[in-house]
């Protein structure tokens, strides 16, 4: 008996379904839940005395997986030990997932003492008196062909492609200031020398070698010539001399700053 032609194609198309449906991956399909709620997230600092700075803070909840933002920098992980350089009451932040979700949680510690010594960066830029702190100034000024504010190589920061501040064209800022203090705060003071100061932050990464600016322009302000993110390179950083430098400024070269403290 023959098989017309529609009963072929039946017949061929219900052994195709056949097919795809046995050879079709099982998928178990679950949604995220979470293990806990932000409450039940157990944040906790030790430290090393009764008001001490060598902190360590642990997110100890299980099932919860995230980092620590201790305001200097961050830290991978869910504990950390921080040697941290600022008295006062200072709060550290959590940022985690509790699994469908993510959060933030924080706590706050006092220090009211800096009985670990910090690394020798810090006392280089804010000097041992940190809550006093320490101002650096342009090391030269306008025409003395000096090296102290000028355009770099992006690949070199002593590769000079022209010494703007010390011949020609000095920076408006040139008999301006910076200064640095740990006083509650991570605090950097701007002053541009005409009478105008701008009170901001800064955050001293000492693993990367950068110092990042936060709410005022590093001296030498100039829309072509500061990093378009605050954050500059430490080249060099001792009791007596700071040179910063950025490879990627908002005019397309790099630009490096010589800096020693004001007398």
């Amino acid at each position: 008996m023959k098989i017309n032609n529609y009963k072929k194609y039946s017949l061929l198309f219900a052994l195709l379904v056949l097919l795809f449906t046995a050879c079709e991956s099982i998928v178990d399909e679950k949604e995220l839940e979470n293990t806990t709620d932000v409450d039940g997230v157990n944040l906790v600092v030790g430290q090393n005395s009764s008001g001490g700075n060598l902190l360590v803070l642990e997110m100890n909840t299980p099932g919860v997986t995230g980092y620590w933002d201790y305001n200097l920098g961050t830290a991978k992980t869910n504990k950390v030990e921080v040697v941290y350089p600022i008295p006062g009451t200072s709060t550290f932040t959590f940022i985690g997932t509790l699994g469908a979700e993510f959060f933030e949680k924080t706590i706050d510690v006092t220090i009211d003492v800096l009985d670990t010594p910090l690394e020798q960066d810090w006392y280089d830029l804010v000097s041992e008196n940190t809550s006093a702190g320490k101002t650096w100034v342009f090391d030269g000024a306008g025409g003395d062909n000096g090296l102290w504010w000028f355009m770099s190589d992006p690949g070199n920061p002593w590769g000079v492609w022209w010494n703007a501040g010390g011949t020609c064209c000095p920076p408006g800022d040139a008999a301006g200031s910076m200064t640095f203090n740990l006083d509650g705060a991570a605090n950097y003071v701007y002053d541009d020398g005409n009478g105008n100061v701008t009170n901001a932050s800064f955050v001293l990464d000492t693993e990367n070698q950068r110092l990042h600016l936060n709410g005022a322009s590093i001296l030498g302000y100039d829309a072509d010539r500061v990093n378009p993110d605050g954050v500059y390179n430490i080249i060099e950083l001792t009791e007596d001399k700071m040179v910063l430098f950025t490879p990627t400024n908002g005019g397309g070269t790099g630009w490096t700053w010589v800096l020693v403290p004001a007398e």
